[in-house]
């Protein structure tokens, strides 16, 4: 299990992780599926054919619903959904933050009711770990808290605290767990993840922290919960230079292709977001000169693909005009095609930003990419 650093360009990283479910080239857009699905009918053969490497599932969504236990009695995620290339699981530690009306966090760990049933669930780090071991995932993500990113500074510090306590316990447990006979994945990667909201003091000590466990990956977590792009911007350029250059970076959670353009700038080279699969369930689609709204009535009669050039299945067969109609008909067809497009969009830019890497023309490829973007149809 390693990680190739292949080029760089300013603070950009052009990458490789080689892991037990295949090679990830970085940087790499993951596919969110929250409960081993990508929202919108889509499959894991899809998924192979709109270029995806990794796909993303939710450890506590898996735990309320199935089950780990079950999917481990079954073989694993990989043979539950079919799906024979990387998967990361995240850790739960969200829904500690986004549950934050029915939780109680302790040393221990968090006590919350299920979102599904309102039955009572305890998890902490050796919990979170189980659980992924169950699901037997190629990564699995550190058992954290995710406070608001405008919380309080003392709050703040006593949450990142907490967090770099249960990362030892999770490395422990992780440790434990892989050494097992029954262990479905006994080469599971374990990333620690960077927390510290907007303060970059706070930040920068946990990074220095956490990078002395020399974990296979690291990742950035608590932005895009209320602070402003900017703010995250200079998130990263105060903290990425701490973490390992020799390991991936992930920014959770984000974002934007403007978003992501703006990280890899900034040395990040994982990232996942839920935008273009919800986006496209309501008929919002990525193009290289903007997003278009499919309901709006000017695509009644274009029988023009939602992108000219555009290789994703939808935009081969299909015209706009027709998902507009399948999508004002409520067919579920019409957010499938528009997930597709979104999913192929989002992957394949990936591909353009590493092969700009690789050409040594990432400046200009983002430049030229941002300026289309915002100019619009």
């Amino acid at each position: 299990m390693k990680y190739e650093l292949l080029k760089t360009e300013g603070k950009a990283k052009r990458g490789r992780f080689h892991t037990v479910h295949g090679t990830i080239e970085t940087p790499v857009f993951m596919n969110v599926g929250t409960v081993a699905a990508i929202k919108g009918a889509v499959s894991t053969d899809d998924l192979r054919e709109i270029k995806c490497q990794v796909e993303l599932s939710n450890t506590y969504h898996l735990h309320v619903r199935t089950g780990d236990k079950l999917i481990k009695e079954l073989g694993g995620l990989h043979k539950f959904m079919a799906w024979d290339r990387p998967i990361l699981t995240d850790s739960g530690g969200f829904q500690v933050f986004s549950l934050a009306g029915i939780r109680k966090i302790k040393e221990e760990g968090v006590t919350f009711n299920s979102h599904i049933d309102g039955r009572k669930i305890f998890m902490g780090p050796e919990e979170s770990m189980q659980i992924q071991s169950n699901l037997g995932s190629t990564i699995a993500m550190a058992f954290d808290e995710c406070p608001p990113a405008l919380a309080e500074r003392k709050y703040v510090e006593d949450s990142v605290a907490r967090t770099t306590r249960w990362l030892y316990r999770c490395k422990e447990e992780m440790d434990r767990l892989n050494s097992l006979p029954d262990t479905i994945n006994k080469e599971q990667l374990l990333f620690g993840i960077n927390q510290g909201a907007v303060y970059n003091d706070i930040r920068i000590e946990h990074a220095k922290r956490i990078s002395e466990l020399d974990l296979p990956g690291y990742a950035v977590g608590g932005l895009a919960v209320g602070e402003s792009h900017e703010q995250m911007y200079d998130v990263l350029d105060h903290v990425v230079p701490y973490l390992p250059q020799n390991k991936p970076t992930y920014l959770m959670g984000v974002g934007t292709p403007a978003n992501i353009l703006e990280a890899v700038e900034r040395g990040v080279d994982f990232f996942d977001c839920v935008y273009p699969s919800r986006n496209g369930r309501h008929g919002h689609v990525y193009t290289n000169h903007g997003k278009l709204n499919l309901f709006n009535q000017k695509f009644e009669k274009d029988m023009r693909p939602i992108e000219e050039g555009c290789g994703c299945p939808t935009c081969r067969t299909y015209s706009r005009a027709y998902v507009r109609h399948l999508l004002k008909a409520k067919e579920m067809l019409g957010m499938r095609l528009c997930v597709l497009h979104n999913l192929y969009f989002y992957n394949t830019m990936m591909e353009e930003i590493r092969n700009s890497l690789d050409a040594g023309e990432f400046a200009s490829y983002k430049a030229r990419k941002l300026a289309t973007m915002e100019a619009g149809e």
